[in-house]
């Protein structure tokens, strides 16, 4: 009988009982001297005991506004110093934080206002070319539950003051009232078609998620961590922050969103030990024309993640970068987000080719999409995931938790993926990505790093498209490296006899750039969208299916 995909990550170490400020307080009481948090961009630096003060502070300041447990408070603001004391302020009462997007506009903002119920909204004057202020003024009127915004650069001063109003005890005597499986943060997923969802996260969720993050990249209070990826995304506040917080690491903060030449002055200036990034950024790193002017010297460990990560990249990033114990974790919001990862000691070709083995304490299953039955090891399969990990459900949304979330507690992550003998997983795509053309499945994961592999190709995205005659055909978007000149005929003629035929790309577009979400994930339902009104495929994308 062949070995079923499925394994459970059977661990010795304990996970952590206690709530987020209790592990932060813990974690201060061993290293209260020690940098916590450095931004860089603001000139801010706090040790741990000073990260403790401050985070206090702001919690008394929030229950003297009337904060209660449970309540919801947003925050909408790119990467600051006061971004992270909000996290652990709130943690610290009970209040459960609702991270908005910092791309999203009146209408998202207005939909996750009274999605969520959000009472108190913290945000940012503005970012970019974004004017906050007067988005929240355009539909504040139609929310009726915010009945309090407080813009940081103007109220962040006359919040502390207000701390004074709440009696120190208080603030201990709620935060020792709390319980580590009360819901803690609510994340809006992307949502490639209809409106996001509220993957509602516990402090045992990301908490203990961010804690064995920490434990596969081996830190120690030694270590000082870059993380240029948002906070509003799991990668930022729980992959970055909890995993430094509980381990006494020191969080860094190259800028308010990544900038290619921030993140490689600020490795270089702190001497992080440590880089985070999706794919994207890293390969803006890379290609670079200043790349060469910094010194890597002090990295050892880091993660890519967010989308799917090209071998090539990482291959480079492991040599060209210093990088030599780089892993790629893998999940998603709603579990927490980390189920799979690499070790740092994996074999070099396990770390640059899959996304790792099982994390400590969750199950992994892959299964018959149709089905539902466990398909043997080395077959596709959606992959599915069950744990500690796994979001309390998305908030006043029953019906699609219900969709996402089976009876048996299994998280349905609509990834496709394989697992070898040895538990390793490859994700090979998405069950909506697979393009079927003329009755064949082709993973675009599977062109998109066959094409990585051409010289002129710097990044590279596949997408199905409508086809009359076939039902899908293959498209290629391409980013060539800089200064290359190819056509979509050159490509076609390279892939001729390395891939098979059905695989090679019908459609090419050269691109600059691909459309993506502030976290990095490309939304491959815009590219395809554009293609259709481009390639003048209208007629075929009408064709009605069974």
């Amino acid at each position: 009988m062949r070995t079923l995909s499925y394994v459970h990550g059977a661990s010795d170490v304990p996970l952590l009982g206690e709530t987020i400020f209790q592990n932060l307080r813990r974690t201060a009481e061993h290293f209260g001297d020690r940098e916590a948090l450095v931004v860089a961009h603001q000139n801010h630096r706090s040790t741990y005991a000073e990260l403790i003060e401050q985070c206090e502070v702001i919690a008394r300041g929030l229950m003297a506004r009337g904060v209660h447990r449970g309540d919801r408070v947003g925050i909408w603001s790119p990467n600051r110093y006061e971004w992270v004391i909000v996290q652990y302020a709130t943690a610290a009462i009970g209040a459960i934080l609702v991270n908005i997007n910092p791309a999203y506009r009146t209408s998202e903002l207005e939909y996750a206002l009274n999605q969520s119920g959000i009472s108190l909204l913290i945000l940012a004057a503005g970012f970019r070319q974004a004017d906050y202020v007067a988005m929240l003024g355009e539909v504040k009127g139609r929310c009726p539950e915010l009945r309090e915004a407080l813009v940081l650069e103007d109220g962040w001063e006359a919040l502390k003051r207000d701390a004074a109003k709440t009696d120190a005890g208080d603030l201990r005597s709620l935060e020792a009232s709390l319980q580590f499986d009360d819901p803690i943060n609510i994340q809006y997923t992307s949502g490639t078609t209809g409106f996001p969802k509220g993957a509602t996260l516990t402090h045992h969720s990301i908490l203990n998620n961010g804690y064995f993050i920490g434990e596969t990249l081996k830190y120690t209070e030694k270590d000082r961590v870059c993380i240029p990826v948002p906070f509003y995304h799991c990668f930022g506040m729980v992959l970055g922050n909890l995993a430094c917080t509980t381990h006494g690491a020191t969080m860094v903060i190259p800028g308010e969103a990544f900038e290619p030449v921030a993140v490689m002055e600020t490795v270089q200036k702190e001497r992080c030990t440590s880089l985070y990034g999706v794919p994207t950024m890293f390969i803006g790193e890379l290609d670079h024309p200043r790349f060469k002017e910094f010194d890597f010297g002090s990295l050892r460990t880091g993660i890519m993640a967010g989308s799917p990560c090209p071998v090539e990249v990482m291959k480079k990033v492991q040599t060209v970068m210093h990088i030599a114990e780089m892993t790629i974790a893998y999940g998603m919001t709603e579990t927490s987000p980390v189920s799979t990862q690499c070790s740092t000691d994996d074999p070099l070709d396990r770390r640059v080719s899959t996304v790792g083995r099982v994390h400590p304490h969750v199950e992994i299953k892959i299964v018959d999409p149709a089905t539902g039955d466990v398909v043997p090891r080395g077959e596709t399969g959606e992959l599915c995931s069950r744990g500690y990990i796994v979001m309390r459900g998305y908030w006043n949304n029953d019906e699609a938790t219900q969709q996402a979330v089976d009876p048996a507690r299994w998280m349905h992550t609509g990834d496709l993926a394989t697992m070898d003998d040895q538990g390793y997983i490859n994700i090979v795509g998405r069950i909506k990505d697979m393009i079927i053309r003329g009755g064949e499945n082709i993973y675009p994961r599977e062109v998109e790093e066959f094409l990585y592999s051409h010289p002129d190709i710097a990044d590279v995205q596949v997408i199905g498209v409508p086809s009359e005659k076939y039902g899908e055909e293959v498209m290629a978007w391409v980013k060539p490296r800089e200064g290359a000149t190819v056509t979509g005929e050159d490509l076609a003629a390279w892939c001729k006899g390395k891939i098979a035929s059905f695989k090679i790309p019908r459609h090419w577009k050269f691109v600059d750039s691909f459309p993506m979400t502030v976290t990095g994930k490309v939304q491959k339902f815009k590219m395809r969208e554009s293609a259709v009104e481009e390639l003048g495929l209208e007629k075929a994308a009408g064709v009605r299916t069974a």
